[in-house]
C-alpha cells in the first residue's frame, strides 16, 4: 500500500536523500558528475527546498512499508492562469516497477484538476528514459530547450505537457 503525505520543512532531509540516491544512476551517465553535484547543491540545498516550499510548491512524499520511497513536487506557473508545472518526481531505484511513478503522476493530475488547472507541464532531459514514461502517461513534447543553469552547465530538455480535462 502506498501512503502519501504533504511534505513540510521537517521532510527536507528525506527529499534530499531521495534526490541524491536517484540522481546518481540517472543523471551521472547523462550529464556527468560535476553537473550533478552542482545541480544537487543548488536545487536541493536546504535553503533552496525551503524557498520552494515557502513559494507555494507542493511536495508529496510516498511511503511504502513504512519507508519513504518517492516524492513529487508541483506548483502554479506564475503569470499563466490555470497552468501548473511538475517540478520533480523521483522514485528510489529499489522501488521502481511498483507503480509509484504512475501513482504520483495521477495524484498530481487529480490535484491540478481539483484546483481548476488546465495544463500540467514538465521538463525532462532529452536523453532521460523517463521521457517514455511521461509519454505513456499522456504528456506530449511541446518544445526543445537548452537552459543555462550557471557555472557553464546547461539543461538540455524537452518541455512536455498534458491537458487537464
Amino acid at each position: 500500500m502506498i501512503l502519501l503525505r504533504k511534505a513540510t520543512e521537517q521532510d527536507i532531509p528525506i527529499i534530499q536523500h531521495i534526490a541524491a540516491v536517484t540522481w546518481e544512476p540517472t543523471y551521472v551517465p547523462l550529464i556527468g558528475r560535476k553537473q550533478v553535484d552542482y545541480m544537487l547543491d543548488t536545487m536541493y540545498s536546504r535553503l533552496a527546498l525551503l524557498e520552494q516550499l515557502q513559494a507555494g510548491d507542493q511536495f508529496l512524499i510516498a511511503e511504502m512499508g513504512s519507508k519513504d520511497v518517492a516524492f513529487v513536487s508541483y506548483g502554479l506557473i506564475p503569470a499563466q492562469p490555470g497552468a501548473y508545472k511538475l517540478h520533480k518526481l523521483y522514485v528510489l531505484p529499489d522501488a521502481h516497477g511498483k507503480g509509484l511513478g504512475k501513482f504520483l503522476i495521477n495524484e498530481v493530475v487529480n490535484k491540478v484538476r481539483l484546483a481548476g488547472g488546465q495544463s500540467l507541464a514538465l521538463n525532462v532531459n532529452r536523453a532521460n528514459k523517463a521521457k517514455d514514461f511521461y509519454e505513456r502517461a499522456g504528456f506530449i513534447i511541446k518544445e526543445t530547450v537548452d537552459l543555462d543553469i550557471g557555472n557553464g552547465f546547461f539543461m538540455n530538455d524537452y518541455v512536455m505537457e498534458i491537458a487537464i480535462v
